[in-house]
Protein backbone atom coordinates (compact mmCIF):
# COMPACT_ATOMS: atom_id res chain seq x y z
CA UNK A 1 0.00 0.00 0.00
CA UNK A 2 1.77 3.19 -1.16
CA UNK A 3 2.43 5.63 2.09
CA UNK A 4 0.31 8.87 2.30
CA UNK A 5 1.68 11.84 2.08
CA UNK A 6 2.19 13.96 5.22
CA UNK A 7 1.75 17.97 4.87
CA UNK A 8 1.98 20.27 7.65
CA UNK A 9 1.02 23.33 6.87
CA UNK A 10 1.88 25.80 8.90
CA UNK A 11 0.02 29.67 8.97
CA UNK A 12 -0.95 33.06 10.92
CA UNK A 13 -4.58 32.01 10.10
CA UNK A 14 -7.26 30.10 9.13
CA UNK A 15 -10.80 30.00 8.56
CA UNK A 16 -13.30 29.30 10.64
CA UNK A 17 -11.28 29.95 13.73
CA UNK A 18 -9.43 33.16 12.53
CA UNK A 19 -9.66 35.33 9.38
CA UNK A 20 -8.67 38.65 8.67
CA UNK A 21 -8.59 38.32 4.57
CA UNK A 22 -8.02 35.92 1.80
CA UNK A 23 -5.31 34.02 3.34
CA UNK A 24 -7.66 32.75 5.82
CA UNK A 25 -10.18 31.76 3.53
CA UNK A 26 -7.06 30.22 1.14
CA UNK A 27 -5.87 27.93 4.80
CA UNK A 28 -9.01 27.35 5.88
CA UNK A 29 -10.05 25.57 2.42
CA UNK A 30 -6.62 23.44 1.34
CA UNK A 31 -6.46 21.37 4.00
CA UNK A 32 -9.71 19.36 2.46
CA UNK A 33 -9.12 19.71 -0.67
CA UNK A 34 -5.08 17.83 0.06
CA UNK A 35 -6.99 14.97 2.54
CA UNK A 36 -9.79 14.47 -0.78
CA UNK A 37 -6.14 14.41 -3.17
CA UNK A 38 -4.69 11.27 -0.77
CA UNK A 39 -2.47 13.46 1.45
CA UNK A 40 -2.37 12.91 5.11
CA UNK A 41 -2.84 16.84 6.51
CA UNK A 42 -2.28 18.61 9.39
CA UNK A 43 -2.42 22.79 10.14
CA UNK A 44 -0.47 24.77 13.18
CA UNK A 45 -1.54 28.26 13.83
CA UNK A 46 -1.34 30.99 16.80
CA UNK A 47 -3.98 30.52 19.15
CA UNK A 48 -5.14 34.00 19.22
CA UNK A 49 -7.38 35.68 21.87
CA UNK A 50 -9.76 35.81 19.06
CA UNK A 51 -10.45 31.84 18.63
CA UNK A 52 -13.62 31.35 20.35
CA UNK A 53 -14.51 29.74 23.04
CA UNK A 54 -16.37 27.50 21.11
CA UNK A 55 -13.38 25.59 19.38
CA UNK A 56 -11.31 26.37 22.60
CA UNK A 57 -13.88 23.81 24.06
CA UNK A 58 -12.78 21.11 21.12
CA UNK A 59 -9.31 21.47 21.93
CA UNK A 60 -7.10 18.59 23.60
CA UNK A 61 -4.21 19.97 25.73
CA UNK A 62 -1.06 18.01 24.15
CA UNK A 63 1.69 19.79 26.47
CA UNK A 64 4.15 22.58 27.01
CA UNK A 65 7.78 22.79 26.55
CA UNK A 66 10.15 25.88 27.03
CA UNK A 67 11.43 27.04 23.28
CA UNK A 68 14.57 29.39 22.59
CA UNK A 69 14.61 32.04 20.75
CA UNK A 70 17.88 34.10 20.63
CA UNK A 71 18.35 34.71 23.99
CA UNK A 72 15.00 34.17 25.49
CA UNK A 73 13.77 31.07 27.25
CA UNK A 74 9.96 31.06 26.36
CA UNK A 75 6.75 28.92 27.23
CA UNK A 76 5.41 26.54 24.14
CA UNK A 77 2.05 25.36 24.73
CA UNK A 78 0.26 23.28 22.42
CA UNK A 79 -3.11 22.27 21.66
CA UNK A 80 -5.02 19.53 19.07
CA UNK A 81 -8.29 19.93 17.51
CA UNK A 82 -9.82 17.14 14.84
CA UNK A 83 -11.69 18.04 12.64
CA UNK A 84 -13.36 16.24 9.32
CA UNK A 85 -10.24 14.37 8.75
CA UNK A 86 -7.43 17.57 9.35
CA UNK A 87 -5.54 17.68 12.56
CA UNK A 88 -5.00 21.72 14.00
CA UNK A 89 -1.95 22.30 15.80
CA UNK A 90 -2.71 25.33 18.36
CA UNK A 91 0.43 27.05 19.45
CA UNK A 92 0.03 28.82 23.37
CA UNK A 93 1.60 31.87 24.32
CA UNK A 94 -0.34 34.54 25.57
CA UNK A 95 2.58 36.96 25.64
CA UNK A 96 2.64 37.11 21.80
CA UNK A 97 -0.61 36.00 21.37
CA UNK A 98 -3.26 36.99 23.83
CA UNK A 99 -3.66 40.51 22.15
CA UNK A 100 -7.05 41.84 19.82
CA UNK A 101 -5.39 42.17 16.61
CA UNK A 102 -3.46 39.77 14.75
CA UNK A 103 -1.32 41.87 12.92
CA UNK A 104 0.02 45.58 13.71
CA UNK A 105 1.55 45.12 17.09
CA UNK A 106 5.50 46.59 17.50
CA UNK A 107 6.66 43.17 17.40
CA UNK A 108 5.31 41.19 15.10
CA UNK A 109 8.97 40.37 13.83
CA UNK A 110 9.54 38.60 16.98
CA UNK A 111 5.98 37.15 17.37
CA UNK A 112 6.16 35.43 14.23
CA UNK A 113 9.67 34.67 14.46
CA UNK A 114 8.59 32.50 17.90
CA UNK A 115 5.98 30.82 16.12
CA UNK A 116 7.97 29.82 13.34
CA UNK A 117 10.05 28.11 15.88
CA UNK A 118 7.13 26.50 17.60
CA UNK A 119 6.27 24.75 14.18
CA UNK A 120 9.50 22.60 13.99
CA UNK A 121 10.00 22.46 18.20
CA UNK A 122 6.29 21.29 18.67
CA UNK A 123 6.60 18.17 16.16
CA UNK A 124 8.11 15.92 19.11
CA UNK A 125 4.95 16.78 21.21
CA UNK A 126 2.36 16.23 18.23
CA UNK A 127 3.73 12.76 17.07
CA UNK A 128 3.14 14.09 13.82
CA UNK A 129 5.73 13.62 11.29
CA UNK A 130 5.67 15.68 7.72
CA UNK A 131 7.00 15.38 4.61
CA UNK A 132 6.36 18.50 3.40
CA UNK A 133 6.06 21.81 5.83
CA UNK A 134 3.97 24.20 3.54
CA UNK A 135 4.48 27.42 4.58
CA UNK A 136 2.76 30.66 3.99
CA UNK A 137 3.42 34.34 3.56
CA UNK A 138 6.67 35.68 5.73
CA UNK A 139 4.66 35.45 8.86
CA UNK A 140 6.02 31.49 8.67
CA UNK A 141 9.09 32.70 5.97
CA UNK A 142 11.46 31.75 9.12
CA UNK A 143 10.02 28.02 9.20
CA UNK A 144 12.84 26.83 6.49
CA UNK A 145 15.24 29.00 7.47
CA UNK A 146 15.26 27.56 11.32
CA UNK A 147 15.17 24.02 9.79
CA UNK A 148 18.29 24.45 8.50
CA UNK A 149 20.13 26.34 10.62
CA UNK A 150 18.87 24.72 14.08
CA UNK A 151 17.44 21.35 13.75
CA UNK A 152 18.67 17.87 12.68
CA UNK A 153 18.23 14.59 13.55
CA UNK A 154 15.63 11.79 11.51
CA UNK A 155 12.54 13.65 12.19
CA UNK A 156 13.88 16.78 10.90
CA UNK A 157 16.45 15.89 8.05
CA UNK A 158 13.39 14.47 6.18
CA UNK A 159 11.25 17.44 6.04
CA UNK A 160 11.18 19.38 2.79
CA UNK A 161 9.71 22.73 2.80
CA UNK A 162 7.43 24.60 -0.08
CA UNK A 163 6.85 28.55 0.97
CA UNK A 164 3.70 30.14 -0.66
CA UNK A 165 3.88 33.62 -1.69
CA UNK A 166 0.20 35.16 -1.11
CA UNK A 167 1.33 38.92 -1.94
CA UNK A 168 4.86 39.84 -2.13
CA UNK A 169 4.05 43.26 -0.96
CA UNK A 170 4.50 42.14 2.74
CA UNK A 171 7.85 41.28 3.21
CA UNK A 172 8.33 41.07 6.50
CA UNK A 173 10.93 43.68 7.01
CA UNK A 174 13.51 44.39 9.85
CA UNK A 175 17.13 46.66 10.21
CA UNK A 176 20.04 44.37 10.38
CA UNK A 177 20.29 45.02 14.00
CA UNK A 178 17.21 42.46 15.09
CA UNK A 179 19.04 39.81 13.31
CA UNK A 180 21.18 38.45 16.34
CA UNK A 181 18.93 40.25 19.00
CA UNK A 182 15.29 39.58 17.41
CA UNK A 183 15.88 36.37 15.26
CA UNK A 184 18.48 34.61 16.76
CA UNK A 185 20.41 33.89 13.15
CA UNK A 186 23.93 34.76 12.75
CA UNK A 187 25.40 37.78 11.17
CA UNK A 188 27.07 35.79 8.42
CA UNK A 189 23.50 34.60 7.37
CA UNK A 190 22.83 38.43 6.64
CA UNK A 191 26.09 39.15 4.93
CA UNK A 192 26.25 36.24 2.81
CA UNK A 193 22.64 37.29 1.22
CA UNK A 194 20.37 34.51 2.51
CA UNK A 195 18.38 37.11 4.36
CA UNK A 196 19.98 40.44 3.27
CA UNK A 197 17.50 42.53 0.88
CA UNK A 198 18.49 46.80 0.47
CA UNK A 199 20.83 46.18 3.48
CA UNK A 200 17.33 45.07 5.81
CA UNK A 201 16.62 41.61 7.43
CA UNK A 202 14.07 40.05 4.68
CA UNK A 203 11.54 37.66 6.19
CA UNK A 204 10.03 36.46 3.20
CA UNK A 205 13.30 36.66 1.06
CA UNK A 206 14.17 33.81 3.43
CA UNK A 207 11.57 31.90 2.37
CA UNK A 208 12.21 32.19 -1.07
CA UNK A 209 15.98 31.09 -1.18
CA UNK A 210 16.19 28.11 1.79
CA UNK A 211 12.56 26.78 0.93
CA UNK A 212 12.77 23.40 -1.37
CA UNK A 213 9.79 24.85 -3.89
CA UNK A 214 8.21 28.56 -3.95
CA UNK A 215 4.65 29.16 -5.02
CA UNK A 216 2.42 31.54 -5.77
CA UNK A 217 -1.27 32.21 -6.15
CA UNK A 218 -1.34 32.68 -10.21
CA UNK A 219 0.74 31.47 -12.41
CA UNK A 220 0.46 35.38 -14.12
CA UNK A 221 1.49 36.67 -10.54
CA UNK A 222 4.37 34.33 -10.64
CA UNK A 223 5.49 35.99 -14.44
CA UNK A 224 4.62 39.99 -12.81
CA UNK A 225 6.77 39.65 -9.92
CA UNK A 226 9.66 38.21 -11.56
CA UNK A 227 9.32 40.38 -14.83
CA UNK A 228 8.20 43.74 -13.32
CA UNK A 229 9.45 45.66 -10.51
CA UNK A 230 6.39 47.46 -9.41
CA UNK A 231 4.78 44.26 -8.74
CA UNK A 232 8.28 42.31 -7.48
CA UNK A 233 8.71 45.11 -4.78
CA UNK A 234 12.20 44.97 -4.89
CA UNK A 235 12.52 41.01 -5.02
CA UNK A 236 12.40 40.65 -8.56
CA UNK A 237 16.08 39.90 -8.90
CA UNK A 238 16.34 37.51 -6.66
CA UNK A 239 12.94 35.75 -7.93
CA UNK A 240 14.31 35.36 -11.30
CA UNK A 241 17.53 33.48 -9.50
CA UNK A 242 14.83 31.13 -8.00
CA UNK A 243 12.68 31.00 -10.63
CA UNK A 244 13.35 27.18 -11.90
CA UNK A 245 11.65 26.46 -8.22
CA UNK A 246 8.98 29.11 -8.51
CA UNK A 247 4.72 27.60 -9.50
CA UNK A 248 1.77 30.05 -9.84
CA UNK A 249 -0.99 27.69 -8.51
CA UNK A 250 -4.62 29.42 -8.76
CA UNK A 251 -6.31 29.50 -4.99
CA UNK A 252 -10.35 28.24 -5.09
CA UNK A 253 -13.34 28.74 -3.73
CA UNK A 254 -15.30 26.70 -1.53
CA UNK A 255 -18.17 25.39 -3.50
CA UNK A 256 -20.12 24.07 -0.87
CA UNK A 257 -20.28 27.58 1.02
CA UNK A 258 -20.42 29.22 -2.25
CA UNK A 259 -23.37 27.46 -3.97
CA UNK A 260 -26.41 29.45 -5.46
CA UNK A 261 -28.46 25.99 -5.84
CA UNK A 262 -28.52 25.77 -1.64
CA UNK A 263 -27.03 29.16 -0.20
CA UNK A 264 -29.24 30.05 2.67
CA UNK A 265 -27.54 33.68 2.71
CA UNK A 266 -30.17 34.62 -0.91
CA UNK A 267 -33.60 35.50 -0.94
CA UNK A 268 -34.06 32.53 -3.54
CA UNK A 269 -32.17 30.09 -4.48
CA UNK A 270 -31.26 29.09 -8.59
CA UNK A 271 -29.46 27.49 -10.86
CA UNK A 272 -28.85 29.26 -13.65
CA UNK A 273 -28.74 33.10 -14.13
CA UNK A 274 -32.03 33.35 -15.05
CA UNK A 275 -32.79 32.77 -11.53
CA UNK A 276 -31.17 35.71 -10.31
CA UNK A 277 -33.89 38.38 -10.79
CA UNK A 278 -35.51 37.55 -7.51
CA UNK A 279 -32.48 38.57 -5.74
CA UNK A 280 -31.82 41.82 -7.82
CA UNK A 281 -35.39 42.61 -7.01
CA UNK A 282 -34.97 42.03 -3.67
CA UNK A 283 -31.62 43.71 -2.90
CA UNK A 284 -33.01 47.05 -5.47
CA UNK A 285 -35.37 47.25 -2.32
CA UNK A 286 -32.92 46.87 0.20
CA UNK A 287 -30.25 49.39 -0.80
CA UNK A 288 -33.02 52.22 -2.28
CA UNK A 289 -32.78 51.62 -5.95
CA UNK A 290 -35.71 51.60 -8.39
CA UNK A 291 -36.32 48.79 -10.07
CA UNK A 292 -35.38 48.89 -13.68
CA UNK A 293 -33.86 47.54 -17.03
CA UNK A 294 -30.19 48.42 -15.99
CA UNK A 295 -27.78 46.37 -15.31
CA UNK A 296 -26.68 46.53 -11.47
CA UNK A 297 -23.27 46.56 -11.38
CA UNK A 298 -21.35 45.47 -7.89
CA UNK A 299 -17.83 46.43 -6.22
CA UNK A 300 -17.22 44.26 -2.94
CA UNK A 301 -13.64 45.43 -2.20
CA UNK A 302 -11.59 47.40 0.13
CA UNK A 303 -11.45 50.81 -1.27
CA UNK A 304 -7.76 51.64 -2.10
CA UNK A 305 -5.62 52.63 -4.51
CA UNK A 306 -3.82 48.86 -5.59
CA UNK A 307 -7.62 47.87 -5.69
CA UNK A 308 -7.95 50.15 -8.90
CA UNK A 309 -10.60 52.98 -6.82
CA UNK A 310 -8.39 55.77 -8.37
CA UNK A 311 -9.27 54.06 -11.60
CA UNK A 312 -12.57 54.36 -10.99
CA UNK A 313 -12.71 57.71 -9.39
CA UNK A 314 -11.43 59.49 -12.57
CA UNK A 315 -14.17 57.07 -14.80
CA UNK A 316 -17.12 57.37 -11.88
CA UNK A 317 -18.66 60.40 -13.79
CA UNK A 318 -19.05 59.34 -17.14
CA UNK A 319 -19.91 56.13 -15.47
CA UNK A 320 -22.90 57.44 -14.66
CA UNK A 321 -24.19 58.35 -17.82
CA UNK A 322 -24.15 55.32 -18.81
CA UNK A 323 -27.39 53.19 -18.05
CA UNK A 324 -26.19 51.38 -15.33
CA UNK A 325 -26.72 51.08 -11.36
CA UNK A 326 -23.98 50.70 -9.35
CA UNK A 327 -23.32 49.06 -5.74
CA UNK A 328 -20.64 49.27 -3.97
CA UNK A 329 -19.59 47.30 -0.37
CA UNK A 330 -16.47 48.01 1.74
CA UNK A 331 -14.18 50.03 3.76
CA UNK A 332 -10.89 51.33 3.46
CA UNK A 333 -8.92 54.66 2.41
CA UNK A 334 -11.06 57.76 3.44
CA UNK A 335 -11.32 59.82 0.16
CA UNK A 336 -12.61 56.37 -1.72
CA UNK A 337 -15.17 56.26 1.05
CA UNK A 338 -16.69 59.85 0.96
CA UNK A 339 -16.26 59.85 -2.32
CA UNK A 340 -18.78 56.60 -2.80
CA UNK A 341 -21.22 58.34 -0.08
CA UNK A 342 -21.48 61.58 -1.99
CA UNK A 343 -22.36 59.58 -5.23
CA UNK A 344 -24.77 57.94 -3.37
CA UNK A 345 -26.80 61.54 -2.56
CA UNK A 346 -26.17 63.01 -5.43
CA UNK A 347 -27.44 59.80 -7.57
CA UNK A 348 -29.70 58.12 -5.12
CA UNK A 349 -31.52 56.16 -7.69
CA UNK A 350 -28.03 54.78 -9.34
CA UNK A 351 -25.67 54.45 -6.57
CA UNK A 352 -25.47 52.35 -3.15
CA UNK A 353 -22.94 53.23 -1.06
CA UNK A 354 -22.46 50.46 1.66
CA UNK A 355 -19.14 51.65 3.93
CA UNK A 356 -19.02 48.30 5.90
CA UNK A 357 -18.19 45.04 5.93
CA UNK A 358 -20.98 42.72 5.66
CA UNK A 359 -20.38 39.17 4.89
CA UNK A 360 -24.02 38.38 4.22
CA UNK A 361 -24.43 41.57 2.19
CA UNK A 362 -21.61 40.67 0.04
CA UNK A 363 -23.00 37.27 -0.96
CA UNK A 364 -26.64 38.76 -1.41
CA UNK A 365 -25.12 41.25 -3.95
CA UNK A 366 -23.03 38.69 -5.46
CA UNK A 367 -26.13 36.63 -6.30
CA UNK A 368 -28.46 40.14 -7.38
CA UNK A 369 -25.69 41.52 -9.40
CA UNK A 370 -25.38 41.32 -13.58
CA UNK A 371 -21.61 42.44 -13.60
CA UNK A 372 -18.94 42.51 -11.21
CA UNK A 373 -16.02 44.99 -11.08
CA UNK A 374 -12.97 44.44 -10.47
CA UNK A 375 -10.27 47.20 -11.77
CA UNK A 376 -7.29 46.51 -9.41
CA UNK A 377 -3.77 47.44 -10.14
CA UNK A 378 -2.24 44.76 -8.72
CA UNK A 379 -3.99 41.09 -7.64
CA UNK A 380 -2.10 38.25 -7.27
CA UNK A 381 -4.98 36.02 -7.92
CA UNK A 382 -8.27 37.58 -6.47
CA UNK A 383 -11.69 35.59 -5.05
CA UNK A 384 -14.33 38.23 -5.46
CA UNK A 385 -14.45 37.32 -9.50
CA UNK A 386 -14.80 33.70 -8.61
CA UNK A 387 -17.05 34.37 -6.29
CA UNK A 388 -19.12 36.60 -8.99
CA UNK A 389 -18.65 33.87 -11.71
CA UNK A 390 -19.83 31.20 -9.13
CA UNK A 391 -23.25 33.37 -8.69
CA UNK A 392 -23.67 34.19 -12.31
CA UNK A 393 -22.29 37.77 -11.97
CA UNK A 394 -20.05 38.53 -15.35
CA UNK A 395 -16.62 40.22 -14.28
CA UNK A 396 -15.43 43.31 -15.57
CA UNK A 397 -11.72 43.37 -14.39
CA UNK A 398 -8.20 44.49 -15.31
CA UNK A 399 -5.77 41.99 -17.26
CA UNK A 400 -3.59 41.63 -13.91
CA UNK A 401 -2.65 38.76 -12.01
CA UNK A 402 -5.09 36.22 -10.84
CA UNK A 403 -7.56 38.15 -12.91
CA UNK A 404 -5.76 37.66 -15.88
CA UNK A 405 -5.99 33.93 -15.64
CA UNK A 406 -9.05 32.99 -14.76
CA UNK A 407 -11.16 35.89 -16.74
CA UNK A 408 -11.17 35.86 -20.20
CA UNK A 409 -12.90 37.93 -23.23
CA UNK A 410 -14.26 36.71 -26.60
CA UNK A 411 -16.49 34.11 -28.00
CA UNK A 412 -15.37 31.78 -26.00
CA UNK A 413 -15.04 34.46 -22.97
CA UNK A 414 -16.24 34.42 -19.32
CA UNK A 415 -16.42 38.25 -18.87
CA UNK A 416 -14.84 41.20 -19.88
CA UNK A 417 -10.90 42.66 -19.50
CA UNK A 418 -9.70 45.66 -20.25
CA UNK A 419 -5.69 46.06 -20.16
CA UNK A 420 -4.64 49.71 -18.64
CA UNK A 421 -5.15 51.17 -15.62
CA UNK A 422 -7.09 54.57 -17.35
CA UNK A 423 -10.76 55.28 -16.73
CA UNK A 424 -10.84 55.09 -20.58
CA UNK A 425 -9.87 51.62 -20.44
CA UNK A 426 -12.34 50.55 -17.82
CA UNK A 427 -15.20 52.60 -19.62
CA UNK A 428 -14.43 50.51 -22.71
CA UNK A 429 -14.76 47.46 -21.06
CA UNK A 430 -17.93 48.40 -19.54
CA UNK A 431 -19.46 49.70 -22.98
CA UNK A 432 -18.53 46.15 -24.41
CA UNK A 433 -20.47 44.88 -21.92
CA UNK A 434 -23.65 46.89 -21.90
CA UNK A 435 -23.55 45.98 -26.07
CA UNK A 436 -23.66 42.35 -24.84
CA UNK A 437 -26.78 43.05 -22.58
CA UNK A 438 -28.36 44.66 -24.84
CA UNK A 439 -28.76 41.20 -26.57
CA UNK A 440 -30.39 39.38 -23.79
CA UNK A 441 -30.14 36.15 -25.45
CA UNK A 442 -25.69 36.77 -26.02
CA UNK A 443 -26.08 37.75 -22.25
CA UNK A 444 -27.82 35.03 -20.86
CA UNK A 445 -25.14 32.59 -22.94
CA UNK A 446 -21.66 34.28 -20.92
CA UNK A 447 -23.88 34.46 -17.73
CA UNK A 448 -24.20 30.96 -18.14
CA UNK A 449 -20.76 30.46 -18.96
CA UNK A 450 -19.06 32.65 -16.49
CA UNK A 451 -21.33 30.12 -14.32
CA UNK A 452 -20.53 26.92 -14.96
CA UNK A 453 -16.68 27.50 -14.52
CA UNK A 454 -15.22 25.12 -11.79
CA UNK A 455 -12.88 27.04 -9.38
CA UNK A 456 -13.25 24.50 -7.02
CA UNK A 457 -10.25 23.24 -4.69
CA UNK A 458 -10.00 20.05 -6.40
CA UNK A 459 -7.53 20.95 -9.48
CA UNK A 460 -5.47 23.35 -7.05
CA UNK A 461 -4.72 20.62 -4.65
CA UNK A 462 -3.71 18.47 -7.22
CA UNK A 463 -1.29 20.73 -8.44
CA UNK A 464 0.15 21.58 -5.08
CA UNK A 465 0.90 17.66 -4.52
CA UNK A 466 2.83 17.58 -7.29
CA UNK A 467 4.92 20.51 -5.90
CA UNK A 468 5.10 18.70 -2.74
CA UNK A 469 6.49 15.69 -5.15
CA UNK A 470 9.13 18.14 -6.09
CA UNK A 471 9.83 19.41 -3.62
CA UNK A 472 10.77 15.92 -1.87
CA UNK A 473 13.00 14.94 -5.14
CA UNK A 474 15.13 17.96 -4.94
CA UNK A 475 15.86 17.94 -1.09
CA UNK A 476 16.95 14.13 -1.99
Amino acid sequence: MKKKLKVLIAASEAAPFVKTGGLGDVIGALPQALKKAGAEVAVVLPLYETVSAHWRSEMTFLGNFNLTLAWRNLYCGVYELRSNGVTWYFIDNEYYFLRKNLYGHFDDGERFAYFSQAVLASLPLTGFAPDIIHCNDWQTALVPAYLRLNYSGELYDRISTVFTIHNIEYQGRYSDDTLVDVFGIDRRYFDSGLIESDHDVNLLKAGIVLSDRVTTVSPTYAREICEDPAKGHGLEGILNAERGKLDGIINGIDTVLNNPADDKRLWKKYTSPDGKAENKKKIRAMLGLPDCDAPLIAMVSRLVDHKGFGIVADALPRLLDRPVQIAVLGTGDWQYEQLFRDYAQRYPGKVSAQITFDSDLATKLYAASDMFLMPSLSEPCGLSQLIAMRYGSVPIVRHTGGLADTVTEGMKGTGFVFNDATANDLLDAVDRALTCWADQKSWAILAERAMSCDFGWEPSAAKYMEVYRKAIDCHR
